[in-house]
């Protein structure tokens, strides 16, 4: 937890009557090499200091203290050796304390599986300014909570793991009441893609927002701490526009995990601090929530860098945590699959250099060999190093996190002094995520909770919103990996089912981002009403994060008219929905002022997404797409063969009983060339039935659509007619006799 109200960072000394000092490690002027981790707050009740050198150790974080009172001190420290639950040989997380100078003799880092206050023996030190020394003797890890100097040994400090337990405010002299921050429409909690997507469309719809982020930067999984790539279709589905905002902010890695600037940290902070309605607090890890019967008051959270209590009120509050925290500390309704949950990865990265590169025994480590994991290649080590799939994904997350870590250093350990050691002498770390990328836990209840059966059924909800593309993807233990540690495997399986459109996307339901009995609360992300299994396609970032953008336009919507999230479905779907089809880059001064649309909003994809092959409206004539038709029948949508029209093609086996049915209407009165266009291969019909209905006329043909692939599809023309304007023409393509796969890509009216 943060500054302590006994010692002093620079300025204001604090004199202490009871000759002690309580020094928070978070909150060293200088941290050196050493990373401020605020993962497991929750669990152990603090950040730490992490001395993730990935085998180097790092440089020393210092800060200055005053000393009150000359005397002989009692010193502890809280930390923890991370390897001592598993009975691991050796001590990686080693470090020194120095006080004033002089390195106490105690290594600490190496007593006790948990979090605990280790002696470190005595010290004499003069009244005045000392300096505090962090020294790390590895680079494995080490970590560091706080430092406690007293003369009387009998005072030892009390270890709790409550969040600013009462013995810890009064040494950091925190307020028993902290400051208040008022006065906005939609406090947002979680800077991941779900939040930044909630904050900015709410902050550009007009709602004063708060944006609550317990690490330094945004991203969440999509940052460069993580480094896991954002997937998921945008701009498509019923309201194209919806993903316009992640589209600002998203990366554009090309590969997962990605390079550090592929994830344009700064780029989501610069999008963020424009919003003059979004006042952003980085580093503030929420931990409290206030309640009047079945609406949140405000929520609590802390700056993680000094300990400075705040307290945010607000109408309306997201949970957009990936943990549900918000929602749980509240008494939302929520449920988390007892067994078989998705687990935690930590990516890694390694590099070769001209010479030879050492790397030190890692005895703690997973002991592997080379055939204990899959090789990774393009010196990466992907998604799927990935473990916790049945342990306690809240409570024990640092459990889940060091486990991995212990995998990844046994891995790299197998190719540096193992059987690997021959292959990879030039072989070297660059990166290891020590930040996890979780991917399930709780999930909030909303008035719908989406399952596989409406998905795969495409189930029309008249509220559906945010088109998820991705398949359900469920992760599992790989069989071949989970035999050597089967309590708790280190490599996973991605099994996809079938059913979610991948072009158009499923729309998922509004009144699954809202809870069903805490009346002011949305969800976005991973906590919202989903089940597990449907849980598989709407987690990756881009579907969070448009996730976000309609909770932030409903929010909007709820101030407007006064109303609560339920109330937006109940009575002004309509209104969401006009905001849904705004550009992303639409704003408003105030909530129900003008709506803005600045010149550099973006086009309007459609329904599909931005054309990935020819755009009809640039096209001679009038186009009519295959996305336009009506289908009937067992049809198939392909990109394969290039020079397709619009977003792709669809074809259907022989006999299948499909049909495909255009319809347009005559621009001007005229003789027309009515052409099909198809892309022709040697698996093609040769004697595909195609109809034509025009004034009054019905013509009959067979095509044959077989032949090499050309650059484009090929445009065929099938009548000459004249036509009275806005006369209708219908043509039609079956399968029924085709003589092979029939080909539909689009149909074409050109004036002679």
């Amino acid at each position: 937890m943060r500054i302590a109200a006994l010692i002093l960072l620079t300025t204001f000394p604090v004199f202490s009557s009871a000759a002690e000092l309580f020094v928070e490690a978070e909150s060293f002027q200088n941290q050196g090499g050493w990373k401020l981790d605020t993962q497991f707050i929750q669990e152990m009740g603090s950040p730490y200091l992490l001395a993730h050198g990935i085998g180097t150790p790092v440089d020393d974080a210092t800060t200055e203290v005053t000393v009150a009172e000359a005397g002989t001190y009692h010193v502890f420290v809280r930390t923890k050796d991370w390897v001592a639950r598993w009975n691991a040989p050796g001590t990686p997380g080693r470090f020194q304390l120095a006080i004033d100078g002089k390195k106490l003799a105690t290594e600490f880092g190496t007593q006790g599986a948990d979090w605990a206050w280790q002696s470190g023996g005595t010290v004499d030190l003069p009244a005045g300014k000392t300096e505090l020394r962090l020294i790390d003797q590895t680079g494995f890890d080490g970590r560091c909570d706080a430092i406690y100097l007293t003369t009387d040994k009998s005072n030892a400090p009390p270890n709790d793991s409550e969040v600013l337990s009462k013995w810890r405010r009064e040494q950091l002299g925190i307020a028993d009441e902290p400051a208040e921050r008022v006065g906005y429409d939609l406090v947002v909690v979680g800077g991941g893609y779900s939040g930044l997507g909630a904050a900015i469309s709410g902050a550009r719809m007009g709602c004063k927002v708060a944006l609550i982020q317990d690490r330094g930067v945004l991203g969440g999984n999509g940052s460069s701490e993580v480094r896991v790539w954002a997937m998921g279709n945008i701009r498509r589905g019923r309201y194209p526009r919806i993903g316009e905002i992640i589209e600002e902010i998203s990366d554009h890695a090309t590969k997962s995990p990605g390079k550090k600037e592929e994830f344009v940290d700064e780029l989501k902070e610069q999008v963020v601090r424009a919003e003059e309605n979004i006042d952003l607090f980085l580093n503030h890890r929420a931990f409290a929530v206030e309640t009047e019967g079945d609406r949140i008051v405000s929520v609590d959270a802390f700056d993680t860098r000094n300990g400075a209590v705040s307290r945010f009120k607000g109408m309306l509050f997201a949970d957009c945590t990936g943990h549900a925290w918000i929602g749980a500390w509240a008494g939302a309704d929520l449920e988390m699959t007892p067994e078989g949950r998705m687990g935690m990865s930590n990516m890694w990265a390694w590099d070769e250099r001209a010479e030879p590169a050492e790397f030190p025994e890692t005895p703690w480590a997973l002991p592997l060999k080379m055939a204990d994991f899959p090789y990774p290649r393009d010196h990466h080590g992907q998604w799927f190093w990935e473990s916790g799939f049945d342990k306690d994904p809240l409570g024990d997350a640092e459990g889940i996190r060091d486990w991995n870590l212990r995998a990844v250093y046994g891995a790299f350990n197998a190719m540096k002094n193992g059987d690997g050691a021959e292959k990879h002498k030039t072989a070297f770390l660059t990166w290891v995520a020590y930040i996890g990328g979780p991917r399930e836990s709780r999930r909030l209840i909303g008035d719908v909770l989406l399952n596989e059966e409406d998905i795969v059924s495409k189930r029309d909800f008249p509220d559906g919103t945010v088109p998820s593309t991705w398949s359900i993807d469920l992760h599992y233990p790989k069989k071949q990996y989970a035999e050597k540690f089967p309590d708790n495997p280190f490599i996973s399986i991605a099994v996809h089912g079938k059913g979610v459109d991948r072009m158009y996307g499923y729309p998922i339901p509004y009144r699954c981002f809202y809870s069903r009995n805490i009346s002011n609360l949305f969800m976005a992300g991973r906590c919202a009403s989903v089940t597990h299994e449907a849980l598989g396609t709407v987690r990756v970032m881009k579907t969070c994060g448009m996730m976000g953008e309609v909770v932030g336009k409903a929010a909007a919507i709820c101030v407007e008219r006064q109303c609560l999230p339920r109330g937006v479905y109940t009575d002004y779907l309509d209104q969401l929905t006009e905001m849904l089809e705004l550009p992303g880059k639409a704003y408003r001064k105030q909530v129900g002022g003008e709506t803005i649309i600045p010149d550099d909003a973006l086009p309007l994809a459609g329904p599909a997404g931005l054309f990935e092959g020819l755009d009809p409206a640039k096209m001679k004539g009038l186009v009519i797409d295959d996305e336009k038709a009506k289908v009937s029948g067992p049809w198939v949508k392909g990109q394969g063969l290039k020079g397709y029209v619009g977003y792709g093609y669809r074809y259907a086996s022989p006999g299948s009983g499909a049909t495909m049915t255009f319809e347009a209407a005559a621009p001007e009165a005229g003789s027309y060339d009515i052409r099909v266009l198809y892309g022709p291969h040697p698996n093609r019909g040769t004697t595909v039935p195609v109809s034509l209905e025009a004034g009054g006329e019905t013509i009959s043909r067979r095509v044959d659509m077989r032949g090499e692939p050309t650059a484009e599809s090929k445009s065929e023309t099938f009548a000459d007619v004249s036509l009275e304007k806005g006369a209708k023409v219908r043509v039609t393509i079956s399968s029924d006799g085709a003589g092979g796969n029939v080909h539909a890509d689009a149909i074409q009216l050109i004036a002679k």
